[in-house]
């Protein structure tokens, strides 16, 4: 049998270990918003910024120099270990598998703050296979070291092989919490032509048609990551699991940032990454559903309160399905509202 039982499937890893969510905790999470713990300043406003954000997560990967990989990991575990803020995220983005401090990660993270972290960030996951070490890794250190509630994995997809598996990868284990786009490495890995850390190219497109007595031709600016984004969706939600689109590179144009998040978001992903502080509004903008869609949303679930039927509504004809749309997003709006009060307001919840 390639396949594990239900019940093997939800069996804790290690003895001791505590066991696997059946289900994932529900949180808001429309950003995760990445900071270098090596930094002192930065280590010094973590718990100001997870005041105005929905995850806040301690970088050990990529952008951090290797001199600096073990300052960065003391400097998240001792976050970590002042840690007060439940109603935000703690993760960390932990270096590759195949790195020479991976382990050491893993050893400092899960024996010194196993309790205050809720989520190991997995990079350049290509297979199930990396998230069934990681899985049976965490259930030996947190049967080691007493930690009370599993920690989940959240895995990056960035190469090529890892998109071609990317439904087995959210099936791997009960940890899956979700995936995120990392659009620069899969680039890369794929041989695309862009030195662009996610969003669009001006060369790529559809050019119009040519008509006569017409001078010039318009091209289309296309989305280089639909299909991908798409295809995540497609898993995540197959697996119930979550959907994020990852890093947007230019700090210099909130505008494409926003439409990335908003093709993103519309697509199903939850939320996105904010690497720069301007980032954590745009994400919450765009994330937050829009104030008149949930007012309508509301008005099919009044209007249907069993979710069977049909009726119309300001001339539109709903039913069943349009009520399961309806309730996605008021159940969205009322986590938004949970936190937001402005929100809450705006949202009649």
């Amino acid at each position: 049998m390639s396949v594990k039982p239900p019940r093997k499937f939800f069996e804790p890893l290690a003895i001791g270990a505590p066991a696997p969510y059946r289900e994932l905790p529900v949180r808001l999470e429309r950003m995760i918003h990445f900071f270098p713990p090596h930094n002192e300043k930065m280590r010094a406003k973590a718990a100001e910024i997870g005041k105005t954000v929905d995850v806040l997560l301690g970088n050990l990967e990529d952008a951090i120099p290797a001199d600096a990989k073990e300052a960065a990991r003391a400097g998240f575990v001792e976050v970590a270990k002042a840690w007060d803020n439940p109603g935000t995220g703690l993760w960390t983005r932990v270096n590759c598998l195949n790195s020479p401090w991976f382990l050491d990660d893993m050893n400092a993270i899960v024996g010194e703050a196993g309790d205050k972290v809720d989520v190991v960030m997995l990079p350049k996951v290509e297979g199930p296979w990396d998230i069934h070490y990681l899985d049976q890794l965490l259930a030996q250190l947190e049967a080691k070291h007493g930690v009370k509630r599993p920690i989940m994995i959240h895995a990056i997809l960035e190469t090529a092989l890892g998109v071609e598996n990317v439904a087995a990868i959210c099936q791997a284990s009960p940890r899956m919490h979700g995936i995120s786009l990392g659009p620069a490495d899969l680039a890369a890995s794929r041989g695309m032509k862009t030195t662009r850390v996610g969003g669009g190219h001006p060369f790529y497109g559809v050019l119009e048609d040519a008509a006569e007595g017409k001078a010039g031709r318009t091209l289309f600016q296309q989305d280089l990551w639909h299909y991908t984004v798409a295809k995540m969706v497609d898993a995540c939600q197959s697996a119930g699991i979550k959907a994020f689109y990852g890093p947007f590179g230019d700090f210099s144009d909130d505008a494409a940032c926003e439409a990335q998040f908003r093709n993103a978001f519309l697509l199903g992903c939850v939320g996105g990454w904010s690497l720069h502080p301007k980032q954590i509004d745009i994400a919450k903008k765009v994330f937050s559903p829009d104030v008149a869609e949930v007012l309508f949303a509301k008005k099919i679930l009044d209007a249907m309160p069993d979710g069977t039927g049909a009726v119309m509504i300001d001339g539109k004809m709903q039913d069943d399905a349009t009520w399961k749309q309806a309730k996605v997003m008021v159940d969205l709006a009322r986590a938004v509202a949970a936190k937001d009060p402005e929100m809450a307001k705006a949202y009649g919840l």
